[in-house]
């Protein structure tokens, strides 16, 4: 056999479809970009601070290991991670609500949303074929970037086929990745917050899950005033919440496996069939709310995010009064797509670099 007769056709593909989902995502510019766009810290503060691209990876990895436990779909469960943050603007969330405000004030009622704005990026924005739009993705990743986080009912989902129903539950891997990254972001914000001086782990004494953690550290013989606790910590959160979650859904996800197909039909009236143990999602909703109250409202993380927001501000401000400054295929969206929503598509797909390097042409100003 001639070496060029070993490799499949042009029109084969050895991948499952969901295998072929996850490669179509990696390979995008979108998701590229998520390497230089807020995830708490700004981007430039530092090279060791979390983005949304590490995010995602940090999400993918926990996906996977919760599914291939609970013997679901892992690689679906992955593509669905990797995919989830797809829509987001520059300076994390700040900028996806400053654009809501901004769209619905200019008489545009569906405003911003990023899990909305994931799915258009993998049905609408990116461009693949020569036919269509998109990435030409299968139902259930779709379904599962647009319902991974509950609750699902939101005003964009009435603009789309009705088989994304408000009134179902999306397959149990979406299910899966609301909790990852729920692990990934509750950990990696403490790890940050703490490299970054913000909090300390005295912050959290009065935590279960804290003390929980702390408890098997210390039999390690490792100090919290040693620099490798806080990677210590970090590790055994995780792996607390991940064994918490996998013991607390196995017997739900036995029975439901049984009762509906890989994307939902179970009726979204009925508890979420996976999650944590009661007294570790109590405990777990109490360190979140520490974080939010010590970290994300902590006057040096508030102050980058106001100046993000009025970034954001500027250059839709801008763009609105003069389309010209924007590029050659934006203008030419123009003709198919009203004015308000391409200059948010431009925005959004914007990296913080690339943001405040605009406006700074633009104004001539840098914040």
């Amino acid at each position: 056999m001639e070496p060029s007769e070993r490799f499949f056709t042009f029109e084969e593909d050895f991948r499952d479809p969901y295998a072929r989902d996850r490669d179509r995502v990696l390979h995008c510019s979108s998701f590229r970009r998520l390497e230089y766009k807020t995830q708490v810290f700004l981007n430039h503060e530092g090279d060791y601070f979390r983005t949304r691209l590490t995010h995602s990876l940090e999400v993918s990895q926990i996906a996977r290991t919760l599914s291939r436990k609970l013997d679901l779909n892992e690689t679906l469960a992955e593509v669905i991670a990797l995919s989830h943050d797809l829509g987001h603007t520059p300076f994390g969330h700040v900028g996806g609500d400053e654009l809501d405000k901004l769209l619905k004030a200019d008489g545009r009622p569906l405003g911003f949303e990023h899990n909305f704005q994931s799915f258009r990026v993998l049905t609408k924005l990116e461009k693949r074929y020569k036919k269509f739009d998109g990435l030409n993705l299968t139902f259930a990743t779709l379904e599962g970037v647009l319902k991974h986080s509950y609750p699902y009912k939101k005003p964009f989902l009435k603009t789309l086929d009705e088989r994304f129903a408000l009134d179902k539950h999306p397959s149990l891997e979406a299910m899966v990745v609301d909790h990852a990254d729920e692990i990934a972001y509750t950990s990696h914000d403490i790890d940050d917050g703490i490299k970054y001086g913000l909090i300390s782990f005295d912050d959290l004494l009065k935590n279960g899950l804290f003390q929980k953690v702390d408890e098997k550290i210390q039999k390690e013989d490792v100090k919290r005033d040693e620099k490798l606790y806080r990677h210590r910590f970090v590790a055994g959160l995780i792996k607390l919440l991940v064994e918490d979650f996998i013991l607390n859904s196995k017997e739900q996800v036995k029975y439901f496996r049984q009762e509906i197909p890989i994307c939902g039909i179970l009726d979204a009236k009925e508890p979420i069939p996976v999650g944590f143990s009661s007294y570790t999602a109590k405990e777990l909703k109490k360190l979140k709310k520490l974080l939010f109250t010590s970290l994300y409202r902590h006057e040096k993380i508030v102050r980058k995010m106001h100046a993000g927001k009025q970034c954001i501000k500027g250059l839709y401000k801008a763009f609105g009064e003069d389309v010209d400054l924007m590029g050659g295929h934006q203008k030419e969206l123009l003709d198919v797509r009203a004015k308000e929503r391409v200059i948010a598509d431009y925005i959004a797909a914007m990296t913080d670099r690339y943001a405040v390097k605009t406006y700074h042409e633009l104004y001539g100003l840098s914040f």
